[in-house]
């Protein structure tokens, strides 16, 4: 089944990398999200080498090299994104290795050889949270960073139609959609097809991150300030960040 899920996902990012070119990229971290602007987890990453796993189109490196970083790598399951990240890349003067490949999988990245891994939207497309986790921390040296966003479990638990993919507020009132508790695969209609991941729980993310040899820093939950304050936009997803988190962000340490 995971294999059947990754290569359907993979198909799903070679057939619309177009249209999410430049999307939730460094300083971004999510949607209606504080930014790296104002959590500073990268610090100085003058000279460091950087890791992005689901680099995407490559936005999030070119950011980091534009900061100094000195060796740029990226892996993604999708050919086309990779495209799109080596274009980008060497059009802004950045020199990178991109390798094509499931974060899932065994590739050709060295091991305890990273300052920084890092993940923006990426890391809950695994099917093998744990596995991917351990990969991670072999990757990276001792006391190296690694940093993660993505959606909060509560914002695919509440408020949203998974038959039309729409957020659903009764008047201004959020309605569960989903049990927080179920950590089974969720299909998400998104343009002409279906892409599939599991909903896991904070605890899930936090138990797997110890497993694998990582402390946590600090895990941030907070919508952005922009979007807590503008009360006269009430689309149904300004509502929705403004009573529950839409994304989630993790800075763990490597300890052994």
């Amino acid at each position: 089944m995971e294999e059947q899920i990754i290569a359907k996902n993979k198909q799903y990012w070679d057939d619309h990398a177009d249209l999410w070119f430049g999307t939730t990229a460094l300083p971004q971290y999510g949607v209606r999200f504080v930014t790296e602007d104002d959590l500073h987890f990268f610090d100085d990453v003058e000279g460091k080498k950087v890791l992005e796993l689901c680099c995407g189109s490559g936005h999030s490196l070119r950011y980091l090299a534009q900061r100094g970083a000195g060796e740029l790598w990226g892996l993604d399951l999708s050919r086309k994104q990779l495209d799109n990240a080596e274009n980008l890349l060497a059009e802004s003067g950045c020199n990178s290795r991109l390798i094509c490949a499931p974060m899932e999988a065994e590739s050709d990245i060295p091991k305890e050889y990273f300052d920084y891994v890092f993940s923006i939207y990426g890391i809950g497309w695994t099917t093998d949270l744990e596995g991917t986790l351990k990969r991670i921390a072999s990757y990276l040296k001792k006391d190296g960073i690694f940093i993660f966003s993505w959606g909060h479990p509560l914002h695919y638990c509440v408020g949203k139609s998974y038959e039309t993919g729409e957020d659903v507020v009764d008047n201004g009132a959020l309605v569960f959609s989903r049990s927080y508790f179920d950590e089974s695969y969720l299909k998400m209609p998104v343009h002409d097809t279906t892409v599939t991941f599991a909903n896991r729980k904070i605890s899930t993310y936090v138990n797997a991150l110890y497993e694998a040899g990582f402390i946590i820093e600090k895990m941030v939950e907070q919508t952005d300030d922009q979007s807590l304050s503008d009360t006269e936009d009430n689309s149904a997803k300004a509502q929705k960040a403004r009573m529950v988190p839409l994304s989630m962000c993790f800075k763990c340490r490597k300890l052994w």
